[in-house]
């Protein structure tokens, strides 16, 4: 069951606004206080406070991914500098700019992914602060809302730190008259050890492995340290050898649960079944961000062919995030993720979802198509978007391990196996282990990352630590700086390893000054 279904719907943005503002609510649970006389000094009162509050973060999640003006959301901010993707719609400024390469302080997606994760952080800053002083409430419960909090600041900052560098750290609720209501930028270093520190504590929350309701769990937990020891190893920290170690030997332990474990975690057996509302919160997914359409639908249909019949809604889509021809056809041949109706790229589909096939003149990505709303043959659509968008699946794990193992001194028949199961999959033939030395097998690793992970908002962040991006013409990898993208003949630069800082954050705050190297001041 998902996190923001039944009676807690109404909690979710309940407390999410209350916690931030003013607001009034009826609710059963809060009857002891007038809603309207809700503070945060009164409101975490009672177990259910403790909950509700934690929901409300959950919700937060999402603004990351939310609308940032026509035809365009906030999670393209991290797709379309990648090169991978392009647009059939051009009434976006924004995400033009993004497309090439020339965003600044201004562009609406980075203010808004700013606010998003800032907001985040604020709700789980106050949960943090308030939980361990309501009395009575079972300490077990309270130990492990205090290890998702955590769990989700640490998400938060990990993906701040990526994008702009040194970030605020600001790791207690903030009002007008706390002394550092304009804190100036943290040195990474420092974000990055709050980021550990974080996890770490989440890690022994008492958390189950998994969690189908879709709330973080051990799996989760031990994926984000993998994930965050990997960048720290690379670039711009550079801790290398010790945190690949560390990097390899955290996804190892979610590996060796899994191999143990198959029910619980695993591959799914096909591809559709990654972005089936019927396998949420399983399996391969180990991490979602949760979507209800009653709340909120799932924010990806901009991937959907631009005015092109494809749902019960009929011709409608927006077209804005769509693979480049080039990228497409860098998918090795007979690779099952690029095969049509079976992977991650449909070239035709049905007339208003059931009716008669058509061709869709060009690759879509599908990845993220739900046929349980939008409907196929013999399927009648709900016409309820609630597919989840995937943060952490198994298969980056998988990815994870072979290559942060590698690197401490070549390929092992663990990591090899890792980096097969992958391929197996795609059905696709792995050359045998002693024709791989350190180099050919990490390009290989990297090669399925942005095959296997592409359009998930993580192919920049790997382009980012790995100061590389992959060439499509070359199947190769060229330095980040000076690479081409083809999606805008654009070539990326050393300011583009750093997004700019917001201009609306840095005008409300001075200490935020300077600006990120090679962008504007204001």
């Amino acid at each position: 069951m998902k996190i923001y279904k039944l009676k807690y719907l109404s909690k979710v943005f309940l407390c999410g606004v209350l916690l931030l503002g003013t607001a009034g609510c009826e609710d059963d649970f809060l009857k002891e206080t007038p809603p309207s006389n809700l503070t945060p000094d009164n409101f975490y009162t009672i177990p259910d406070h403790a909950e509700a509050a934690l929901y409300a973060a959950y919700a937060d999640t999402r603004l990351v991914y939310e609308g940032s003006g026509i035809f365009s959301s906030t999670w393209q901010m991290l797709e379309a500098p990648t090169g991978t993707s392009t647009t059939e719609t051009g009434q976006n400024s924004d995400l033009n700019n993004l497309y090439g390469l020339i965003y600044d302080g201004t562009t609406g997606h980075v203010a808004n992914y700013w606010n998003g994760l800032y907001r985040l952080i604020a709700q789980t800053n106050l949960l943090l602060e308030k939980v361990p002083g309501i009395t009575p409430m079972d300490e077990a419960q309270k130990k492990k809302i205090m290890g998702e909090a955590k769990f989700l600041r640490a998400w938060a900052y990990f993906r701040a730190v990526q994008l702009w560098g040194d970030v605020p750290l600001i790791t207690t609720p903030q009002s007008l008259t706390s002394e550092d209501f304009m804190p100036a930028r943290a040195p990474k270093e420092e974000v990055y050890a709050l980021i550990v520190s974080d996890l770490t504590e989440a890690e022994a929350a008492g958390l189950p492995w998994m969690d189908a309701s879709g709330r973080a769990s051990l799996a989760a937990v031990k994926s984000m340290l993998a994930k965050v020891y990997l960048t720290m190893a690379g670039y711009p920290l550079q801790k290398g050898a010790s945190h690949y170690q560390l990097a390899a030997d955290k996804a190892y332990e979610v590996i060796s649960y899994a191999n143990a474990n198959p029910g619980s975690i695993n591959l799914f057996p096909t591809y559709a079944e990654v972005h089936h509302e019927s396998t949420e919160n399983t399996l391969e997914h180990i991490f979602m961000v949760q979507y209800n359409n009653l709340v909120a639908g799932n924010p990806m249909e901009n991937m959907y062919p631009n005015f092109k019949p494809v749902t019960y809604a009929g011709p409608s889509g927006t077209g804005s995030t769509v693979p480049t021809t080039s990228f497409y056809n860098s998918y090795e041949e007979g690779d099952l993720r690029a095969k049509n109706q079976e992977g991650y790229f449909y070239t035709s589909y049905y007339t208003n979802g059931t009716g008669e096939e058509f061709d869709l003149g060009a690759p879509y990505i599908f990845k993220h198509f739900n046929v349980t709303s939008a409907g196929a043959p013999g399927l009648t659509p709900t016409r309820n978007n609630n597919l989840n968008v995937p943060i952490i699946r198994y298969a980056d794990v998988l990815l994870i391990y072979a290559e942060a193992q590698n690197e401490l001194g070549g390929p092992t028949q663990e990591a090899y196996d890792a980096l097969k199961r992958i391929r197996d999959r795609a059905q696709l033939t792995t050359p045998d282990l002693g024709t791989f030395d350190q180099a050919s097998f990490r390009e290989a690793v990297w090669r399925e990352r942005w095959h296997e992970l592409a359009y998930e908002g993580i192919t920049w962040f790997d382009m980012v630590r790995l100061r590389k991006a992959y060439n499509e013409t070359t199947d190769s990898f060229d330095d980040f700086v000076g690479h081409i993208n083809l999606n805008s003949n654009k070539a990326l630069e050393e300011k583009h390893l750093l997004f700019p800082l917001p201009t609306p954050e840095r005008r409300n705050n001075p200490n935020l000054s300077p600006q990120n190297p090679g962008y504007p001041e204001f």
